[in-house]
């Protein structure tokens, strides 16, 4: 409540929601409707204090004061009067001003989307297509429901061995983002790795437009973003498009993703743990350390090893060694690439704690597959005691339910020793999987997320594994 009524407060609190929807009026209605407690919203991080939440910060803070004006005005002239109905609409008006703000300051969003933002980009992308047109460089696109982000920094590492290289830089996936990334080039560039992200239907068309890949790598179809897709089925062709264009024997495809596998050509190249169509894997060596195996083509043989957790690794890497290898990387330059891969930031990423116990953040994946892949690298693992975190999954539709209730029966088929789930509104769908699965250990619904993740190296001994999977946005309830 004091948040609410604190206009210096409120206005940045406007503008964290604003910055965390992209600036997407019906998302942040939506965020606006169900919150509940304003004070909880920043309650994890903070607003990125960016020109455009300046912005919208100084915006807000002046229509609380105008409307703050109108309502003193208001109770003066009602005073004055005797106008009883004017004191009481002032008295309302005044307890409104924060809702009243948080819903008027759309006008001065749209306005600017339409009149600066939307041009502004436009003219941005026009000119990132005359870019990638005119480039010489083999250009790879990265689209899929996950694992993009992975895919793409494992290539520029890898290719980039002996080839100059330039990838999108973080998770920045869409047109604008890809506008600024054409932008930065040098022209000197050998290979140009771009991820496709996937927000709503026509996106990754737009994207292969305006990049006109010749090579499209496909990471895998899962429930994701279907708040946007009416279905999974509109999801994998919007993100099957990427392909257009590209001869199918230029297509890689993770074929451990069932639902990509109704759409893969004949002459695509599937890739799993298991190698590519044309190679084999095998004397794999995983644990919670790294990966190690060998790779046999019909051409060379590949001694990989790596710092990344997990055999779902596999399949990705052995698809970045078969592209290194057809534009030219030597069987030398290859395995030095992959020896300097390394765990990316929340994704499966393994920490060792002075305690000696292991903690494996995989908190930025966003699907059922890296759930069950992540649960099955846990299930593998030998460990004095096991513990398995997670809020569950956001962006799952209508699907939701069915999702969390298999998320706990693949929970309870792993077995660990303890799981942690941080309560919220797919809490009851996990467990009633867990139910419906026999599970018997130990289950905590954790109440205070933040709390938990900052103490959780208290409740760790010697030999211990935790494997925290998922984030729950502040934009969800």
């Amino acid at each position: 409540m004091i948040s609410l009524y604190n206009p210096f407060k409120f206005s940045k609190i406007i503008a964290y929601m604003l910055q965390n929807v992209e600036y997407n009026p019906t998302n942040y209605i939506k965020w606006i409707i169900r919150t509940k407690n304003f004070g909880r919203v920043m309650y994890r991080r903070q607003l990125d204090n960016t020109k455009a939440a300046l912005l919208f910060r100084s915006c807000s803070l002046i229509l609380i004061l105008l409307l703050n004006i109108l309502a003193v005005y208001m109770a003066y002239a009602g005073l004055i009067k005797s106008d009883v109905f004017n004191i009481v609409m002032s008295i309302i008006l005044l307890i409104i001003t924060p809702i009243l703000t948080a819903f008027i300051i759309i006008v001065p969003l749209v306005i600017a989307k339409i009149l600066i933002s939307n041009p502004k980009e436009n003219k941005l992308i026009k000119e990132s297509k005359i870019i990638f047109t005119n480039t010489k460089a083999v250009k790879i696109a990265v689209a899929g429901s996950y694992g993009k982000t992975s895919m793409k920094e494992m290539l520029g590492t890898v290719l980039s061995q002996g080839k100059v290289v330039a990838i999108t830089p973080a998770n920045k996936n869409v047109a604008s983002s890809h506008a600024f990334f054409a932008r930065k080039l040098k022209g000197d560039e050998e290979v140009l790795v771009v991820e496709f992200g996937e927000g709503k239907p026509g996106d990754v068309k737009h994207f292969s437009d305006t990049f006109k890949q010749d090579i499209a790598i496909i990471t895998g179809i899962a429930p994701a973003h279907l708040d946007a897709y009416s279905s999974l089925q509109e999801a994998a062709t919007d993100i099957f498009s990427a392909t257009n264009n590209v001869s199918d024997d230029s297509v890689y495809v993770n074929t451990e993703s069932i639902p990509a596998k109704e759409y893969i050509k004949s002459n695509n190249i599937g890739y799993s743990r298991d190698g590519l169509t044309n190679t084999k894997v095998s004397k794999v060596v995983s644990d919670v350390s790294g990966l190690s195996f060998v790779i046999n083509s019909t051409k060379n043989t590949y001694n990989i090893n790596t710092k990344l957790v997990g055999l779902h690794m596999i399949g990705p890497i052995c698809a970045v060694v078969d592209i290194a290898q057809k534009i030219g990387l030597s069987v030398q330059q290859i395995e030095a690439g992959t020896a300097l891969l390394q765990p990316y930031q929340h994704r499966m990423q393994p920490r060792h704690l002075i305690s000696g116990a292991w903690i494996v953040d995989d908190t930025y994946n966003g699907n059922i597959d890296g759930i069950e892949a992540g649960l099955l690298f846990l299930k593998e693992l030998s460990a004095v005691k096991k513990i398995y975190v997670t809020p569950g999954l956001v962006d799952q539709g209508s699907e939701v339910e069915s999702i969390h209730v298999k998320i706990g029966k693949l929970i309870a088929d792993c077995n660990p020793d303890t799981v942690v789930l941080m309560n919220n509104s797919v809490t009851n769908f996990i467990t009633q999987g867990l139910n419906q699965a026999g599970f018997k250990n130990e289950l905590i619904i954790e109440n205070d997320p933040l709390n938990y993740y900052t103490n959780i190296e208290q409740y760790l001994a010697n030999g211990d594994v935790v494997l925290m999977q998922n984030d729950w946005p502040d934009n969800y309830k």
